[in-house]
């Protein structure tokens, strides 16, 4: 066990000394990426890559955690966003003997009709914007405890008569020890780049390196989960005003999302989460009002699940997602 921790953290620090890909989001493309894609992660503070739920969507989030998920588990999710958008996700899971399983999924985000205009502001007629990701995968149960998996991913993006095609890929690692019932998971989200740029500019896609966990209480029914994202950037140019130097406790701590869970049974959960740098860039931009927090709820009735989730991710309206999975 200590061994393999020790494996843990030297991946996590060899990751680190690679470039900051990303460092400032306005260099980077293809941003929808860091989306929810399930009402549960996204009641949870919008990122989770620990919680060992039954969870098609999970492949999403870690490749690993695909080994938690029911054979034929067909996952679906909508997301409202900003005024004129449609976003949301499907995703399948299925086993592959008695320690692997394959993922397929795909997202995306319609951003509506939008009015063209030249540089002088007169309308010349409307113009449609697009991002759509498809992604497959797999994960394998390495060992009683420990799972891998590793998703690609192809990335499409159209604004206008404007295109973008981009290839990156997922690699999960997670720890899971059911008597303790403790995960602990690392993701490397991300890797790869553009292959075709919107004009001859090509830009970095928003490399991720996440670590987390999640634990419940052996003597109530309560689990928490912490993830930590954006472990290779720590500048505080890449933060909402980069023309303030933020002090290392603030950056610190804008690196976590946090959540719990209430699981009074196996029927019925309520989770809530806070989101750090959610909340520090919103309260920004002038909408502190509920920034960072999130909630949702859900039911389980033998193979169906149901979950709602709410969040604020833009000033103008708040979100919810609706995500639905039935089993095979």
């Amino acid at each position: 066990m200590i061994k393999r921790i020790q494996q843990i953290w030297c991946l996590l620090l060899l990751l680190q000394c690679l470039p900051a890909w990303g460092q400032e989001e306005s260099s980077s493309v293809f941003n929808f990426l860091t989306l929810p894609t399930s009402s549960h992660s996204m009641a949870l503070g919008g990122m989770n890559v620990s919680a060992p739920d039954d969870d098609a969507s999970l492949l999403f989030q870690n490749p690993a955690l695909m080994a938690n998920a029911s054979d034929w588990a067909m996952n679906l999710s909508f997301l409202t966003y900003m005024r004129g958008c449609k976003a949301g996700n499907a995703s399948l899971v299925r086993a592959h003997g008695e320690r692997g399983s394959w993922g397929a999924g795909a997202k995306f985000v319609g951003y509506g009709s939008m009015k063209e205009t030249t540089i002088e502001g007169q309308e010349i007629g409307d113009f449609g914007a697009l991002d759509l990701l498809l992604t497959g995968g797999y994960s394998y149960l390495l060992s009683e405890h420990w799972a891998g998996g590793v998703t690609g991913k192809f990335i499409y993006s159209k604004y206008a008569e404007f295109t973008s095609i981009g290839l990156a890929a997922d690699i999960g690692l997670n720890y899971f020890d059911e008597d303790k019932d403790f995960s602990l998971s690392l993701v490397a989200a991300n890797l790869g780049g553009q292959v075709k740029a919107f004009a001859d500019h090509h830009e970095r896609i928003p490399f991720d390196l996440r670590l987390g966990f999640t634990k419940r209480l052996a003597e109530a029914p309560i689990r928490f989960s912490v993830t930590m994202v954006d472990l290779t950037r720590w500048s505080s140019t890449y933060f909402y005003n980069p023309e303030r130097v933020e002090r290392f406790g603030k950056i610190l701590m804008n690196h976590f999302v946090v959540g719990v869970d209430v699981l009074p049974s196996d029927l019925f959960y309520v989770s809530a989460g806070f989101n750090f740098r959610r909340a520090s860039e919103m309260k920004a931009a002038g909408s502190s009002h509920g920034a960072g927090l999130s909630f949702g709820a859900g039911v389980n009735v033998k193979r169906f699940k149901l979950g709602l989730a709410y969040a604020k991710y833009h000033v103008s309206a708040p979100s919810f997602m609706l995500t639905a999975q039935y089993s095979l």
